[in-house]
């Protein structure tokens, strides 16, 4: 672990960078990049890709650590986990001092309305939240891109913009970059998540073999037409930043609720 943090910057900003699609992924390349220079960046990321794990974290087997190298040169150290793996081990064991801010990405496509839960981009920024951690997740709306010149710039720009801002505990923000032009990017927005889901259908084929297999496919049934959702907002072209936060609790449900007088159920009492 001696290579940590060789590059030492004159202020004392110290982040963490992760993703989903793996350490070799060319968006953490220019992520880092980017965040490094405005801080000391150390980067903790999956060996492998871990697209769509959502919050999992390994307990049965045990976490694979090796330093990882770009072009001869040290980069960061590779987890054989998932992405929330990677910012509980990096900052309880690889990091020398707690990270000011963690940022997970550049993520290939959007993180938007229900995407946000299955995405291990979004749940390495929501560890970092549970850890009392400032951070944010970043993706860019195309799985083929190519030039993340313009989401390293935003990224830059939202992490000196996020630390030391008052933002409550658990909450991150989830940024949505469109893949086009910087040009063409019609501003930044603050957004809600959308509401928009997934018809999801697994469709069945068959391999050289003969045998069958089923692939996941499907189409985005999309329900928002205001600006402030972020799935509308990136289809305009604007860069979509959501703070978001673990607590799942529906507070109106719950309001709603305590006329029902569950705590009756048991003796006999149902009404």
């Amino acid at each position: 672990m001696a290579h940590q943090n060789e590059n030492k910057k004159a202020i004392d900003l110290n982040i963490l960078v992760t993703n989903d699609d793996g350490i070799y992924s060319p968006g953490i390349f220019a992520l880092t990049k980017s965040l490094g220079e405005i801080g000391n960046v150390t980067v903790v990321a999956p060996l492998q890709e871990q697209s769509a794990v959502g919050h999992a974290i390994t307990m049965q087997i045990p976490l694979r650590v090796t330093e990882a190298f770009k072009n001869g040169d040290f980069f960061g150290y590779a987890v054989s986990g998932t992405p929330a793996d990677c910012v509980k081990i990096g900052i309880r064991n690889i990091m020398k001092v707690p990270p000011d801010l963690v940022v997970s990405g550049i993520n290939h496509g959007s993180n938007t309305a229900i995407n946000i839960i299955y995405s291990g981009t979004v749940s390495a920024a929501r560890e970092a939240a549970i850890m009392d951690v400032p951070s944010m997740a970043v993706s860019i709306t195309n799985h083929a891109a190519k030039d993340f010149r313009f989401a390293a710039k935003v990224s830059n720009l939202l992490a000196n913009k996020i630390v030391g801002k008052d933002i409550p505990l658990g909450t991150l923000l989830n940024v949505n970059i469109p893949d086009v032009p910087e040009e063409k990017i019609s501003g930044i927005v603050l957004t809600k998540q959308g509401k928009s889901k997934w018809d999801d259908i697994y469709e069945k084929r068959t391999d050289p073999y003969g045998k069958n297999y089923y692939w996941l496919t499907g189409n985005l049934m999309e329900v928002d037409t205001e600006l402030d959702i972020d799935q509308v907002a990136i289809k305009k072209n604007y860069v979509s930043v959501s703070p978001i936060h673990f607590d799942l609790t529906d507070y109106e449900t719950f309001d709603k609720m305590k006329n029902w007088n569950i705590e009756r159920l048991l003796n006999g009492k149902e009404n």
